[in-house]
């Protein structure tokens, strides 16, 4: 282990596996906004490639994975409004 190396497992945010087109194009992290803001898993996938699909090369997959989301954010808050209303019967 390096002298570097050493930080990884106490900072784990100050790298990145797989590439660097997060950390390398935003003052703030996704997983951090994500976090911060309380966002459901489908709002964070979101974030997370409307911030990426320029820098990774995979943009027109990216966008479709926009898309795809935020169809299911949609279906969720669907479901979440059927179940208020029969919790509310």
């Amino acid at each position: 282990m390096t002298h570097k190396d050493m930080f990884d497992e106490t900072f784990p945010q100050g790298r990145q596996v797989g590439g660097s087109h997060y950390k390398d194009n935003f003052k703030i992290q996704p997983y951090e906004f994500i976090s911060k803001n309380g966002l459901s898993f489908f709002q964070g996938c979101v974030v997370k490639y409307v911030c990426r699909y320029l820098f990774k090369g995979t943009a027109e997959q990216d966008l479709d994975k926009i898309i795809h989301y935020c169809e299911l954010e949609k279906l969720k808050l669907k479901d979440d409004v059927k179940k208020s209303k029969k919790n509310n019967s």
